[in-house]
This record gives structure tokens, sequence and C-alpha cells, in this order.
């Protein structure tokens, strides 16, 4: 026997952001490191999924960077983790982020 199944631990990770719907969604955040919550920048999300978010930034962002994600809509600030960060046309940045501890309920604006 070759110990693996002893040694499996249940998938902490009950989700995967490439399975779960994306919506392309516009919300407005704060977005952070967690060292320095106060040194926040106001930006948009590009798209959202119940546990995750990819965000624009104007500066890069280490994999693995703790990151505080605040909604303007009222909603409690999320902390996350950065999964990916891309480069974007215009100076910016495309930051993926992980909520792996929550669901989050994103309050999509009204699409008239």
């Amino acid at each position: 026997m070759n110990g693996l199944a002893h040694r499996r631990k249940p998938n902490q990770r009950l989700f995967d952001g490439r399975i779960e719907k994306r919506l392309p969604t516009s919300v407005p955040v704060y977005l952070a490191a967690l060292e320095e919550p106060h040194a926040r920048e106001r930006t948009l999300t590009d798209n959202v999924s119940p546990h995750g978010a990819r965000v624009i930034s104007k500066r890069p962002w280490p994999i693995g960077e703790g990151s505080l994600v605040t909604p303007l809509t009222g909603e409690f600030p999320q902390v996350g983790r950065v999964i990916y960060c891309l480069p974007k046309a215009g100076d910016c940045f495309s930051v993926g982020v992980e909520f792996p501890d929550r669901r989050v309920k994103w309050d999509e604006p009204s699409r008239a």
C-alpha cells in the first residue's frame, strides 16, 4: 500500500474559478493590500464570481499577496489573495483575486 489514501486530505477548495459562472460585471470597489489597507485605490471589477473577481489596478500585484476588496455598495470588505496579475492596455493591470473562505454576493448594477 502506498499510503496516499491515508495522507489524502479533503479538498479544501470546493470551488474552481474556471468552472464557476463569471459575470462580466463592473462593480465599483476599493482595492488595497492587506499590509496597507489605507493606501487603497478606487477602481472597478472586470468580472465577478461567487469566490473571486478580476479587478483593474494601476499597479502590478505579486502573486499570493493578500488583498482587501471593498465594494462601494456597502458590502463588507472581502479578504482575498492575488492569483494572477496581467498587463492590460493603458498602463493598467488585470488582477485576479480569489476569496477562498467565503462566497460573495455581488450587487450588480441594473442593466437597462
